[in-house]
């Protein structure tokens, strides 16, 4: 199997970069960011604060994460609900960066996301997908922008959702997620040695498409 490994901060278009670059290819899209938002949403419903890693730890037993296609779009299943719609939001953004540094809760999910990748060609993004999910990957790429142009996409994104919202609170929460995510001890957010660096700060979508398409030609090329 072929594997694609997409790394980078907060807003910084992996998702959607991966997406539309997956369908070119015929690869199978796995947001793993999706289904750590999942677990958010879990232990924001039930009144967990983020700071409670026992509780977490605990709970993540009775927590069922899987990604279904159905008409070739991915959804998010937390415990039988499809959750695509209650997942994006700032609140859910900050408890997802809060508890993925819990070791209980990453270990929840790194079996499924290596499973998926043992039987499928698969582009998978997130933060450690090339220096732990998948380490031997045989394309990675590290994907960023700046903060404030990630933060402006991130306004567009929600207004468009029709959320009310504050783009210099936005960039404010970017900034201290990226923080917490360089520095948390497991698994921290972090450039593979082999992964190619891409700053889409100027660039379209379709051209970071096609500069992660250029990318993987040319690994494949050399290693056939």
């Amino acid at each position: 199997m072929y594997n694609i490994a997409i790394d980078g901060p907060a807003g910084a278009g992996k998702s959607t970069i991966a997406k539309k670059a997956a369908k070119k290819l015929d690869f199978i899209y796995v947001d793993t960011g999706a289904m750590y938002r999942a677990i958010a949403l879990y232990f924001i419903r039930a009144g967990v604060k983020a700071e409670d890693e026992k509780t977490i730890s605990e709970k993540c037993v009775d927590i069922d994460v899987s990604i279904d296609y159905v008409d070739g779009a991915q959804q998010v299943i937390l415990n039988g609900e499809n959750v695509n719609d209650f997942i994006r939001t700032e609140q859910v953004s900050m408890m997802t960066s809060n508890i993925s540094k819990y070791p209980a809760v990453r270990e929840k999910l790194l079996n499924l996301q290596r499973q998926l990748a043992a039987q499928k060609n698969v582009i998978m993004d997130g933060r450690d997908i090339g220096t732990c999910v998948l380490p031997d990957a045989k394309t990675k790429i590290f994907l960023t922008a700046s903060a404030k142009e990630r933060a402006r996409r991130r306004y567009k994104e929600q207004v468009e959702r029709g959320i009310e919202c504050d783009i210099d609170q936005i960039e404010k929460d970017i900034i201290a997620r990226d923080e917490q995510d360089m520095n948390r001890k497991t698994a921290p957010l972090k450039q593979a040695e082999d992964a190619v660096l891409i700053d889409s700060s100027d660039m379209s979508i379709e051209q970071v498409v096609d500069a992660i398409i250029e990318t993987f030609e040319a690994t494949a090329h050399s290693q056939a």
